[in-house]
């Protein structure tokens, strides 16, 4: 498997997997909701170092799996980021392209400086990549959530996850109530 940063021209093959993936796994309407989500992410302006899109790719070169990480902005600047979405295509499932793809991912952003990754989800697959349950006592999401258990993240630094005391904001792909 290789693993590397997505290239613009990879930006309708890209979509293409987390539309295919998460009707597979969630029907049609999560797939148009997660499709939009990405191509808002990969056709809205940012700043480059707001914006982390990460692949991985088969022999063939196919890519069967993408993760986007999104800096969260806080008024005192903490270097933090949130992993969303992720996805994989459904024939690859349980081939361990995920987790060799979030470690990539965490290792870059790493190297970039980032201290702390944050996501939302399913606690059972992301605790295999170093991911633990936090409250929004520690750090505050952007937006409410409606499964606050799904709130985990990890330190990068190799110490505990900061308490942040203010409420960050999110890049405006995902700064909507229905992906929270």
């Amino acid at each position: 498997m290789k693993y590397a940063l997505y290239k613009q021209e990879q930006t309708q093959e890209v979509i293409t997997l987390f539309k295919d993936t998460f009707s597979d796994s969630e029907g049609k309407e999560e797939g148009a909701l997660i499709a939009k989500l990405v191509e808002d992410f990969l056709t809205l302006p940012t700043k480059d170092e707001d914006l982390y899109v990460f692949i991985a790719q088969d022999e063939s070169e196919r890519i069967v799996g993408s993760i986007i990480f999104s800096r969260l902005s806080f008024p005192n600047g903490e270097n933090i980021f949130l992993l969303a979405p992720v996805a994989v295509a459904t024939d690859c499932h349980g081939q361990g392209v995920g987790q060799g793809l979030i470690k990539f991912g965490l290792a870059t952003l790493k190297e970039k400086g980032v201290t702390v990754a944050i996501t939302y989800g399913d606690i059972n697959f992301y605790s295999k990549t170093g991911f633990v349950t936090i409250s929004q006592d520690v750090i505050q999401a952007p937006l409410d959530l409606s499964y606050p258990e799904g709130w985990i993240a990890q330190s990068l630094v190799g110490e505990a996850v900061p308490h942040v005391v203010c409420k960050p904001t999110c890049l405006k792909a995902i700064d909507n109530p229905s992906y929270w």
